[in-house]
């Protein structure tokens, strides 16, 4: 079959799943130029792993559709599968076997010719700086170790688009600076990155552009900096407040105040409030105090990416439902490539 080649890796077309009477992902659409690394964010059960589900044919769509390196997922899955690679959140190790052995495992399952397997597993672990424990149980490995392991496996067949779904998740600082290192290594080699993260400075220091999603819609979708512009231009401030005595009845009645576009407790005692008019701030200090708290400090900072995601999505906790990705069977075809 022939693929479609316009210059997008990822062309998303109005796609929709349910669940019984649950809309997961509603008329989602974007698409993603190659080489690109695209944020894909969103609370707990937005929708986003079931969208990445969707894009590497684990999960059909209810209505919708999306080429994905210029391959019909509907129409074409075996093709889609020979061009991606999946780091899914949960671990795809097999805890008794080598990493040497792992990847030998995948690689087979995969299709690739051993000589294939042994050259790329070789490569991929040396620039993980794996290379020291290739022949060592992945189940005497730390989280991050295993993450290495788990990324050189979904580059074993040289995938043109990488998802990766909190990558960093779980990670020392070490660690996931030298992982955010590696995938900024991939977008620079050609490869398409799609990444899921709750960490904002990461989304930040490493998306070209960044979609959030929100009840199964995309509530936004620009660069970092434009991102921004949503909470600051033509605004007031973001406030951190330190409050003592505050409770959920004072917090309720801050978010209603106006000129509060937004606030959260973010811990014990600290607010964070996004004011969208001039003397706001003294509407707040005195709602506090006729609320019976007190206000100790007061600062103001310039808004940042995570501001823009409260903003957008709120400040409640959810509930996630089962978004982790299937991982009974494989997500590549019998397609081999040349190393690049």
């Amino acid at each position: 079959m022939v693929k479609s080649g316009n210059g997008y890796d990822i062309e998303v077309d109005k796609l929709c799943r349910n669940f019984g009477d649950l809309e997961a992902v509603k008329e989602v659409s974007f698409s993603v130029p190659k080489g690109e690394i695209f944020g894909f964010l969103g609370p707990n059960g937005a929708g986003k792993s079931t969208t990445i589900r969707m894009l590497c044919t684990l999960l059909r769509p209810t209505s919708g559709g999306a080429k994905v390196a210029g391959y019909d997922i509907l129409t074409q899955p075996a093709e889609v599968r020979t061009e991606i690679g999946l780091v899914a959140e949960k671990l795809i190790l097999y805890d008794r076997l080598t990493a040497q052995e792992n990847l030998y495992f995948f690689g087979r399952m995969n299709h690739l010719p051993e000589e294939n397997i042994k050259k790329r597993s070789e490569m991929w672990l040396k620039r993980l700086d794996m290379s020291e424990w290739a022949n060592k149980m992945t189940g005497t490995f730390s989280t991050g170790m295993k993450q290495r392991v788990n990324i050189a496996r979904a580059l074993l067949t040289e995938p043109e688009i990488m998802f990766l779904d909190e990558p960093t998740l779980g990670l020392d600082p070490q660690t996931a600076r030298s992982i955010r290192q590696f995938i900024q290594e991939l977008a620079e080699a050609g490869i398409t990155v799609v990444l899921t993260t709750h960490t904002m400075a990461e989304a930040e220091a490493l998306c070209d552009r960044i979609s959030i999603i929100d009840h199964g819609k995309i509530v936004a979708l620009d660069t970092a900096n434009n991102l921004k512009k949503i909470i600051s231009k033509g605004q007031g401030n973001v406030l951190e407040l330190s409050v003592e005595g505050m409770n959920e009845d004072m917090l309720r009645s801050l978010q209603e105040l106006e000129g509060v576009q937004a606030a959260a407790e973010m811990e014990a005692g600290t607010v964070k409030i996004t004011t969208t008019a001039p003397g706001a701030v003294h509407r707040i200090v005195d709602a506090i105090e006729e609320s019976g708290g007190l206000v100790h400090s007061i600062n103001t900072h310039e808004a940042n990416l995570e501001d823009v995601f409260l903003h957008l999505t709120g400040t409640e906790m959810r509930a996630e439902l089962s978004n982790s990705i299937p991982t009974g069977r494989a997500v590549r075809g019998r397609k081999s490539k040349r190393i690049r």
